[in-house]
């Protein structure tokens, strides 16, 4: 079935592209959602007429996407996550944690459009790529720092550790009772 895209559609095309998809893709997926049109013969004269406002928008778009490839290069993000003797991290660096700390920095990104080569499992300095638009694709660094335990702290000062190991203050040592003397018969 040929259909009209009104809407850029991720791994499909760009608005204002004529395409060939399953029948069932346009009807159940792309119609019903306002992405495309069927490629009728006036639709197709309607998609001549618009055809310089969706190139116009798409060279905005991209422009912008460019724009912002500048700004991410020289973006560094520095987390700090609880590790292992050797550097492995308990968990993972997820997307949501590099875009939570972008937008403390003033970058805004979607999540999904996030590409991570591996997970993040370790600490050390890892290369993440952003999708800003079809086209184009920008990096930047993420360095993953450990994270300075307070157990670590109260382990090399014993005695400014007054607590339990659940939290509660240690309580004082009784002398323990000394044994009863018997009573005298006297």
């Amino acid at each position: 079935m040929e259909i009209i895209l009104t809407k850029d559609v991720s791994n499909l095309g760009m608005a204002g592209q004529v395409l060939k998809v399953a029948p069932g893709y346009a009807r159940n997926f792309l119609l019903p959602s306002g992405k495309a049109l069927e490629a009728t013969h006036s639709n197709l004269k309607a998609l001549a007429r618009k055809r310089a406002e969706f190139e116009a928008r798409a060279k905005a778009a991209k422009d912008q996407a460019l724009e912002l490839k500048t700004k991410f290069s020289s973006l560094v993000l520095s987390l700090t996550r609880k590790c292992g003797d050797k550097g492995k991290l308990y968990g993972a660096v997820t997307p949501s944690d590099i875009v939570a700390a972008a937008e403390e920095q003033g970058f805004t990104v979607d999540r999904k459009r996030l590409r991570l080569a591996e997970p993040i499992k370790t600490l050390g300095d890892f290369e993440v790529s952003v999708r800003l638009h079809p086209e184009v694709s920008a990096t930047f660094k993420v360095k993953v720092l450990p994270e300075i335990q307070k157990a670590k702290a109260d382990s090399e000062n014993p005695e400014e550790a007054q607590e339990t190991p659940d939290g509660a203050p240690k309580a004082e040592e009784a002398p323990a009772p000394e044994a009863e003397a018997a009573p005298d018969d006297a």
